[in-house]
């Protein structure tokens, strides 16, 4: 079996720190180097099993033979180690959302696939089981011709939840997050709706200020997907402080609904019996995201779903238009980009 050498550009999104047990508990994986100008970060590496650090992730690309690289730098950093890495034949696995803005995944997209290297977009939804068998069953027309998505992302915020310095200096930086409470949260049900139906004909965002009394790009936003049978909405909040009991996600269609509820699987059929039932288990070799990317680059198989990085560039393109509308109070009609299509 082919050991695959594992490295990490950028410590500074929390995330990362839930990826690196999953690299190590993997067997043929071996964790090379880690690199972040942020020493207390590279000391949390090492700890973590890393074995060699730096500064600099152009020094530990010239240095360091590497099969695979996690990137995990704020949203604007990622094109830059993505088409630097790309150079050098490495695979490369990018935490959400793909970028800040859509020129920046448009760059992505073109590096990874000028150096023909595997490109996965990380969404941690993909591995919540009832998220995922939903999502199925939207797939399978089980409820029909859906006519509703929605998905709520909320907490209370970066800062309030405990995220390190290091995560919510860049998630309040519009450059370097993209926007705020937007970019961060609304990113997942554009990419639900990006998976399931595709770009839709057109956006209309709005974003505020409605709660954080610090500065901060928006804490509250929301993007409406019009597709031509199907509303898509994506709600994002840095503002909620009870999480209210409802379906999420949800989807409406026309021989029923389908939604996640308290992590187990709402169907209800239209004439039938309300059924909330516990979703099966993930099936091994995708079980979380190392796990996923390591299984496609062994078996030379694509990455599917929200994580394939077409779906999640078209993601983008959401989240810019939804950008663009907020700002400038009108819908937006897409496509906006050249790379138009779904997969």
């Amino acid at each position: 079996m082919k050991k695959y050498r594992v490295a990490f550009a950028g410590l500074v999104h929390d995330h990362i720190w839930w990826y690196v047990p999953q690299w190590r508990a993997l067997s043929g994986v071996e964790l090379v180097a880690a690199a972040d100008p942020n020493r207390a970060l590279l000391r949390k590496a090492r700890d973590e099993g890393v074995a060699r650090t730096y500064a600099c992730y152009r020094q530990m690309l010239e240095r360091e033979k590497i099969d695979i690289l996690e990137v995990a730098t704020s949203n604007a950093g990622a094109v830059e180690v993505v088409e630097a890495a790309a150079k050098c034949g490495i695979h490369i696995k990018i935490e959400k959302p793909m970028a800040a803005r859509l020129s920046q995944a448009d760059r992505i997209l073109a590096a990874a696939r000028k150096a023909r290297v595997q490109l996965m977009i990380n969404w941690p939804t993909a591995w919540e089981p009832a998220t995922a068998q939903v999502l199925a069953t939207i797939r399978r027309g089980d409820i029909g011709q859906p006519f509703y998505f929605r998905l709520r992302c909320a907490h209370r915020g970066p800062k309030e939840m405990g995220c390190s310095r290091y995560f919510w200096r860049w998630l309040y930086d519009e450059k370097e997050n993209g926007a705020g409470a937007l970019m961060d949260y609304c990113c997942y049900g554009a990419a639900m709706c990006s998976d399931l139906f595709g770009l839709p004909r057109s956006v209309v965002g709005m974003r505020a200020v409605l709660a954080k009394t610090y500065p901060i790009p928006d804490d509250n936003a929301v993007i409406l997907m019009r597709y031509d049978h199907l509303f898509g909405v994506a709600e994002a909040s840095w503002t909620e402080q009870v999480e209210p009991h409802q379906p999420n996600p949800i989807c409406l269609g026309s021989r029923g609904n389908v939604g996640v509820l308290d992590g187990k699987v709402l169907f209800e059929p239209k004439g039938g019996r309300r059924r909330l039932t516990k979703p099966k288990p993930l099936r091994g070799g995708g079980r979380n995201s190392a796990e996923y990317f390591l299984t496609c680059l062994r078996k030379g198989q694509p990455i599917e779903g929200t994580c394939n990085p077409q779906v999640s560039r078209n993601a983008q393109e959401i989240l810019e238009a939804g950008l663009l509308s907020s700002n400038r109070g009108c819908e937006i009609r897409l496509p906006l980009g050249k790379s138009r299509g779904r997969r």
